[in-house]
């Protein structure tokens, strides 16, 4: 079953300013769907680093399974326990 949030949070922030990360994380954590679907929130403060290349192997070890509903935006990797 797929199940297409990003109007619903496009709907949500609709009109807004966002003056700070907060903002958008209690819009976004608001939205919910008429069939009961919800949202959890994590703002990841990391600083990630520009130009580094991933692992030789990385396409091997983490697979990515594209979505038959628009499968050039909807993907999952799978890692490999």
């Amino acid at each position: 079953m797929n199940i297409v949030f990003f109007p619903h949070v496009t709907r949500a922030c609709e009109g807004v300013v966002f003056h700070s990360v907060e903002t958008v994380k209690t819009l976004i954590s608001r939205t919910s769907t008429s069939k009961g679907l919800t949202t959890i929130v994590h703002i990841l403060d990391k600083i990630y680093e520009t130009g580094r290349k991933y692992a030789a192997d990385f396409k091997e070890i983490m697979p990515i399974v594209f979505d038959t509903h628009l499968p050039k935006w909807n993907y999952r990797a799978i890692p490999q326990e």
